[in-house]
């Protein structure tokens, strides 16, 4: 049974009262993440922001539309977030490689736990199964398109794509854990497999200092 709004006592533009699209979002994601897409309810979001449940209404119409919410920021975080890398400014086909796998390390640009939980989701949902195929099939288009910029046969540019991207998606699934040492370490050989160029120490350099790891070499 659909719930209605109730208004509040006092003050009804209260924060406190009915808290942010933004919030419930945010709490949304936490329970995905904790516990997969069936702890996502109101009740209990509404408790974990301290709000009211029948401010839920003031932004989402139901549970559903939470829901597409949640898929429409995981479109925009991982997708967009992982095609943006593949476009952004490069010189070698190597520094291009490198933005991608700033991907690997940083969730700001794309979020592996959350993968994590949209994958999971998917084994429940036909509609979010095909969301991760559309998904798939275009970040492993963004990934050809780059290779293709760069000189690369359309095929190669294909397998290649497809190689960095199934690998990466292999990684989440099985929650592998490297320490950053590990995967420092392990950087130039991926690269020089994925493009057929050892990346040179500049270009490491570089990678290493945007993720915090020449300092701590230095030390």
């Amino acid at each position: 049974m659909k719930e209605t709004i109730s208004m509040p006592p006092g003050n009804d533009s209260s924060t406190k009262w009915k808290g942010s699209r933004e919030a419930w979002l945010d709490a949304a994601f936490e329970l995905l993440l904790e516990s997969g897409v069936d702890s996502v309810r109101i009740l209990p979001l509404a408790k974990r922001l301290d709000v009211s449940r029948t401010s839920f209404y003031w932004f989402f119409k139901n549970r559903e539309a939470l829901l597409d919410a949640l898929i429409e920021r995981w479109r925009e975080k991982n997708t967009q977030g992982l095609v943006r890398q593949t476009e952004a400014y490069a010189e070698t086909i190597v520094e291009a490689i490198l933005n991608v796998f700033d991907c690997w390390l940083d969730p700001e640009l794309f979020d592996s736990q959350l993968e994590f939980a949209m994958r999971s989701w998917a084994l429940q949902s036909d509609e979010v199964a095909k969301e991760i195929d559309m998904a798939d099939e275009a970040r492993i288009e963004a990934l050809t398109q780059m290779f293709e910029r760069y000189g690369f046969e359309p095929l190669a540019a294909n397998v290649r794509g497809r190689t960095i991207y199934l690998t990466q998606i292999g990684y989440i699934s099985m929650k592998t854990q490297e320490a950053l040492e590990v995967r420092m370490q392990r950087i130039p050989a991926y690269v020089e497999i994925f493009t057929g160029q050892p990346p040179r120490p500049q270009e490491l350099q570089r990678f290493q200092a945007r993720h915090g790891y020449a300092l701590e070499t230095t030390d």
